[in-house]
């Protein structure tokens, strides 16, 4: 099973963090879809197709909102928030046809979450949440790149953390993350992959050492777990070397119960952009020095070093793939032991794709 290109639609994706939209027209592309979004009167994100149904013109080029109204900046069109043209130019009568697609639009956790695709969106109940990003006792930086390569790069990249050893050395990774097995769980009822590993002994990395102020080695905890197609959670749990959590602790869950240890929780969203590109949007939640701002800073800055790394390799294997399947029709690859948390999400979103209507988008649905 290689990675992918193809979309998976009809699902759930962050298409912004709710600092990005105000009252200000907002464009991003997701899915391949352009859209632009807008923070209506009440407060509530608008999400709406960014193309003018009259000559396409793109309507985050306009300057001009009125209330919960969107006026097109090259003739003139008027959108409600439901997507509806409610006046055009010169003329009284609105042609019946003219509208553009509204998207569903919900807003949790400090993310602007955006339903692709052509059937009606599942709950927003069915939202992974993350409520660290906004929870008491937590402050969060946070970032957003954009990748030149498939959406499934970023997924295997992310489900192996294995390269931290390699590719982030100096940063966040050390040799006992190369060298410490996985265990792996792919809950398919719910539709998440779960993959750990437990460093009993191990160096402490520049990124948690000057953050913590940690010295000599620690024990280290990562617990993975991906909701399939979007959302990524990585619970990471750094102490002193020896101290362990008790019975009841439970990553991800109540760490009060585990005062002992510096608890982080980075947050992904994965978002396709198109079929060769994806939007990486990452975030890391502390429960320690949250006042501390030069601390912010600092794992802002690191863990930005991190993801361009993370942005370059990237690009570079989607640029060799692309030539691969180009000149061959396909390519090889080789899976071992570390990859099963890899494979894992992708037997995820082939079964999403089973599910899914594989039709071409009628682009969005009406706007509840």
């Amino acid at each position: 099973m290689s990675p992918t290109t193809t979309l998976v639609r009809n699902q759930w994706y962050v298409a912004a963090y709710s600092e990005e939209i105000g009252e200000e027209l907002f464009a991003r592309t997701v899915c391949n879809e352009p859209l632009v979004f807008f923070r209506a009167e009440d407060g509530a994100v608008v999400g709406l197709a960014d193309r003018c149904i009259h000559r396409r013109y793109p309507l985050s080029k306009s300057q001009r909102v009125e209330g919960d109204r969107i006026v097109c900046g090259y003739h003139g069109f008027t959108y409600d928030r439901t997507g509806t043209c409610v006046a055009v130019p010169a003329q009284t009568r609105i042609p019946r046809s003219a509208r553009v697609a509204a998207y569903p639009v919900v807003e949790q956790d400090s993310l602007v979450w955006v339903w692709i695709g052509d059937r009606e969106p599942s709950a927003p109940e069915s939202i992974p949440r993350a409520p660290w990003l906004i929870a008491s006792g937590w402050t969060t930086t946070r970032g957003l790149e954009t990748i030149q390569g498939r959406h499934a790069l970023l997924m295997d990249n992310l489900m192996d953390l294995s390269h931290e050893t390699y590719l982030h050395g100096g940063y966040i990774g050390t040799p006992e993350v190369a060298d410490t097995p996985i265990t792996t769980e792919i809950d398919e009822e719910a539709g998440v992959v779960r993959v750990s590993r437990r460093m009993d002994d191990a160096e402490c990395p520049p990124f948690y050492a000057n953050s913590t102020g940690i010295t000599g080695r620690i024990t280290r905890w990562q617990d993975i777990e991906f909701t399939p197609p979007c959302l990524y959670r990585l619970h990471s749990r750094v102490a002193p070397q020896g101290n362990y959590p008790p019975p009841d602790y439970v990553p991800g869950r109540d760490y009060s119960v585990d005062d002992g240890a510096f608890h982080t929780e980075i947050v992904y969203a994965l978002t396709p952009e198109t079929e060769h590109s994806v939007h990486d949007f990452w975030m890391v939640a502390r429960d320690f020095a949250i006042e501390d701002q030069s601390i912010t800073e600092y794992l802002h800055t690191n863990n930005r070093v991190v993801v361009m790394q993370d942005v370059e390799a990237l690009n570079v294997v989607e640029a060799v793939i692309a030539e691969e399947e180009r000149t061959s029709g396909t390519y090889q690859e080789l899976s071992i032991n570390i990859d099963t948390g890899a494979l894992g999400a992708r037997r995820l979103m082939a079964n999403l794709l089973k599910t899914a209507e594989l039709t071409e988008p009628s682009g969005g649905v009406e706007a509840r």
